[in-house]
């Protein structure tokens, strides 16, 4: 498979085992009763900070958990006028470059630095989808094929899905140089192609106007279909006498019909072909309303029309913030609700790691309210607006917003917000201060990969059983500990083997293959995620 280079990309490809884990510091929570300090258990989440170290803090919870993964990075045209910067000279961005790259980024091109970006992000962004998920990416011309290489790589080039066309104009722009740039494009990916599978897409009423019943059938509402096809078959080239005594020698030149003649008298028999209304049409089968699917196979070319345009995603967000404009590029709601409709169920994750002006927690929320689901969000946006327009617009977003008749009553729903704190290690060592559960948590995930399980009172020390393997992390902030038999005495959980983390391990090593130990020394024999 061909591979893109570009400067930099050594110092970027194994980057993310390299990002620090940090824990998450809940700063608030918000629901329909307003903001509070309090926890509110809200499984939602706003995240204010580095998405990339933002991506690796939810790891430990959410890897192979998140659903539907949408993402509007910026699409580095070289505008910086805008609110959202479009481009890689973002401070956050500038600074992190210069720090993983190193001297070898002076020369990096705009593109470049993208793409140095982009590529841990992506990594991290893989590790947290589903096996049935996926991730759509929206972009334009200016970096469409490195991001269609890169995901090829991250993601491989056989779980490709689609690049859906989404007309965002709908008029033509008279300033443009040489062409009227009236689309985005929005890249799919899924995590195992062999098992993701998009929801269809509701039947519209102007799909349902095209079945009609001139003839009353009492099999209801029916479309005519075309009779002939281009594709060879050996018994579809018979003549057919119309009712009105016509005879047609046969299908159209370069054409067969769909059906034997054996099959299409049958069908004929049944009532199931249209001769129209004088007898003398070339025959058509009946397509019955009542005998299709309910939902239709999502298609790659969206329109203003269906899922709306950068005019009503404007308008959006001015309604929602009382005439302000706080953000230049949102995308519509709607365009959002169409991704969720295809790729997510009512109870999934979804995540934004480039969470803008929030659209996605309102298509969320919205769809939540319409249909009664229970999906998730987890938004991260790295802006200092994360509060004021990102978390701003979800609050009344829940809580209503607009006047008269354009008032828009709330949706409901609940989030809590948060910051990246301190991260966990500090060189080879345990940063204490991060407390002891955030540790546990870690330690637990990056053995088992799964989320740690409540902790029982009756053994302290037990992280979980995971594989029939069970997993303790003996640790005491001011002492040592020390795997030895008087710790052995407490170990009530009967299992096949046993993970023991502490800081000292005086059993011999025929006593710990007697009883199935494996020793793992605080905090050095911690795996790097």
């Amino acid at each position: 498979m061909p591979t893109l280079e570009w400067i930099g990309k050594e110092k970027v490809v194994n980057h993310h085992l390299e990002v620090p884990y940090r824990v998450l510091e809940r700063k608030y929570s918000f629901d329909e009763n307003g903001q509070t300090e309090a926890d509110n258990s809200s499984e939602n989440k706003i995240i204010h900070g580095d998405n990339l170290e933002a991506l690796k803090s939810l790891l430990p919870q959410y890897e192979g958990r998140v659903k539907c993964i949408y993402i509007d990075p910026p699409y580095n045209t070289g505008n910086e006028g805008w609110v959202y910067n479009d481009n890689v000279n973002d401070p956050h961005i500038k600074a992190w470059l210069n720090k993983t790259v190193g001297k070898e980024g002076e020369d990096l091109s705009r593109h470049d630095k993208w793409l140095c970006m982009m590529y841990p992000r992506l990594k991290l962004l893989q590790k947290l989808l589903a096996e049935d998920g996926a991730i759509f990416i929206s972009i334009d011309d200016a970096e469409f094929y490195n991001l269609r290489m890169i995901c090829n790589e991250i993601f491989g080039e056989h779980n490709f899905i689609a690049t859906v066309i989404w007309r965002k104009n709908y008029a033509p722009k008279s300033t443009a140089k040489h062409f009227s740039e009236d689309h985005d494009y929005i890249l799919v990916f899924a995590k195992n192609a062999d098992i993701w599978m998009p929801h269809k897409m509701p039947r519209t009423e102007k799909q349902n106007k095209a079945y009609k019943n001139p003839d009353n059938d009492p099999r209801g509402l029916w479309r005519p279909n075309n009779l002939a096809a281009r594709n060879f078959y050996s018994k579809g080239t018979y003549s057919i006498t119309c009712p009105s005594g016509r005879v047609i020698a046969g299908p159209p030149t370069g054409s067969y019909w769909r059906v034997s003649e054996e099959k299409f008298h049958e069908l004929d028999k049944d009532g199931r072909i249209w001769w129209g209304k004088d007898g003398n049409n070339v025959p058509a089968p009946k397509i019955f309303l009542s005998e299709v699917s309910d939902g239709i196979v999502p298609q790659t070319l969206w329109s203003y029309e269906e899922v709306g345009h950068t005019q009503d995603a404007k308008k959006e967000i001015k309604t929602i913030f009382e005439g302000e404009m706080p953000f230049d590029t949102p995308k519509p709601v709607r365009l959002i609700e169409r991704i969720l409709q295809i790729a997510s169920d009512p109870d999934s994750i979804i995540l934004d790691s480039f969470a803008g002006s929030g659209t996605t927690a309102h298509a969320v929320l919205k769809m939540n309210k319409a249909d009664g689901g229970h999906r998730k969000f987890i938004l991260v946006e790295m802006g200092d607006y994360a509060d004021s327009i990102t978390a701003e617009r979800v609050k009344r977003v829940i809580h209503g917003y607009g006047e008269g008749k354009n008032a828009v009553p709330g949706t409901g729903g609940s989030f809590s917000y948060y910051e990246l704190g301190e991260p966990l290690m500090n060189g080879d060592v345990l940063n204490e201060n991060v407390g002891v559960d955030k540790i546990r948590e870690y330690v637990y995930f990056t053995d088992t990969k799964t989320t740690l399980p409540k902790s029982s009172p009756e053994e302290p020390y037990l992280m979980g059983v995971h594989v029939n393997s069970a997993y303790y992390f003996y640790y005491e902030k001011q002492s040592v500990t020390t795997l030895n038999r008087q710790f052995l005495h407490s170990v009530k959980t009967k299992a096949d083997a046993y993970v023991i983390y502490a800081d000292l391990c005086t059993l011999s090593d025929t006593e710990l293959e007697k009883y199935h130990i494996t020793f793992k020394k605080i905090p050095r024999d911690i795996t790097k995620l």
